[in-house]
């Protein structure tokens, strides 16, 4: 048989979401190089592909290894890779594996399967016919707040993936920048635990700002822009307010909200917070 790579894509959580076309390829490869070969051996174990050849091939070893891999390939050998769920190659170093394959002339078998981004997209609801995928939110508070600007005008949805540590910090920049837009955190696809929360851009954030600790993979979706995304109402804001004092917020921390999420100045923020304040007393 002559060799070839072959992009094995693996369910985001529920077994029963791989294809029998890339459990035959898992089966029939000489070697299954992984991202994480504690996660894709236990995979192989659930799926009953005994006595494979694992290989570690992660973003911190396969820039190095690419060439070899390649090498194997042109021999003879034939080389499944799989990321720890998903589709290799969407947001991970996979990319450069198919890269290099496909500069020395190789064959590559990309399957089609399961894939986070689609099913996000699809959950959401949103009513855009078009996204623009931007894998993972930038981690620094500028670099989000710099490309969430850029993407501003786009029509389409715009959609993402995030750690759970970082949501929050991308839900303060996403009510920020676009106060009166939708946004859907699918949280745990295709797992026990699924979750997929939708609604206007300061309530998911005040969703997720509430809990204790966050924990699963993440896409979050963002509607395309309406015709009002740039009208904030001063109800909206005062209510708001109302809403935070209540609870118990300090002024200036309601103020804090209030601008990340009606896009607001902080001083004109800070003078609705009192505002509520003196009302409610």
């Amino acid at each position: 048989m002559s060799g070839k790579l072959v992009i094995c894509p693996t369910p985001l959580g529920n077994l029963g979401d791989i294809t029998p076309r890339a459990l035959d390829a898992l089966r029939e490869a000489n070697t299954v190089c992984a991202e994480d070969t504690r996660v894709t051996g236990k995979l192989l174990a659930a799926l009953g592909v005994e006595g494979k050849r694992l290989e570690r091939l992660d973003e911190n070893v396969i820039g190095d290894r690419a060439a070899e891999i390649v090498a194997r390939v042109a021999s003879g050998e034939v080389i499944a890779y799989c990321t720890d769920a998903g589709m290799p190659g969407v947001s991970d170093p996979g990319l450069r594996l198919v890269r290099a394959a496909r500069d020395a002339g190789e064959t590559v078998e990309v399957l089609p399967g399961p894939t986070a981004v689609a099913t996000a997209y699809v959950a959401s609801g949103t009513p855009a016919s078009a996204f623009y995928f931007g894998g993972f939110f930038p981690r620094k508070e500028k670099a989000r707040a710099d490309m969430l600007e850029q993407l501003k005008a786009l029509d389409a949805a715009l959609v993402f993936y995030e750690s759970p540590k970082r949501i929050v910090a991308a839900l303060e920049a996403i009510a920020g920048a676009f106060p009166k837009r939708t946004v859907t955190v699918c949280r745990e696809l295709t797992k026990l635990h699924e979750e997929v929360v939708r609604g206007p851009a300061p309530r998911v954030l005040a969703d997720f700002q509430s809990r204790d600790s966050v924990k699963g993979e993440i896409v979050v979706v963002i509607d395309p822009p309406a015709d009002d995304e740039t009208e904030v109402s001063p109800d909206e804001a005062m209510a708001r307010a109302v809403e935070l004092v209540s609870l118990g917020e300090r002024p200036k921390d309601v103020a804090k909200q209030l601008a990340a999420e009606f896009g607001i100045s902080r001083n004109e923020a800070y003078d609705i917070a009192l505002e509520a304040k003196n009302g409610i007393r």
